[in-house]
């Protein structure tokens, strides 16, 4: 498969595969940039489960982090990876697509 820009110049997306929760610090930069919803914000207990953020359970809640939340509708801009503080993604070609 070949990708171009719309003038033709050859563009490689790397799509985002992986968000490291021990690196991510839950700042969503990344998700007010990415305008397709492939991130959101979750919270993680301090047993390490992903939790939903409700008020009433901020309790128990160890930190916030991004997770992958659409991961097919990334279009590998890769506008996260630029606004991200920790570095804290993993970004390539999508699984099983030939480069």
């Amino acid at each position: 498969m070949t990708n171009a820009t719309r003038d033709g110049r050859d563009w490689n997306p790397a799509y985002l595969l992986a968000i490291d929760e021990k690196k991510c610090i839950g700042c969503g930069r990344c998700f007010k940039v990415c305008g397709r919803d492939v991130m959101t914000l979750k919270g993680l207990s301090e047993d390490g489960q992903l939790v939903a953020l409700d008020d009433d359970e901020d309790d128990e809640i160890e930190k916030k982090i991004m997770v992958m939340n659409d991961d097919g509708a990334c279009i590998g801009c890769g506008a996260c990876a630029r606004v991200c503080p920790t570095n804290c993604q993993t970004h390539g070609l999508a699984p099983g697509s030939v480069g």
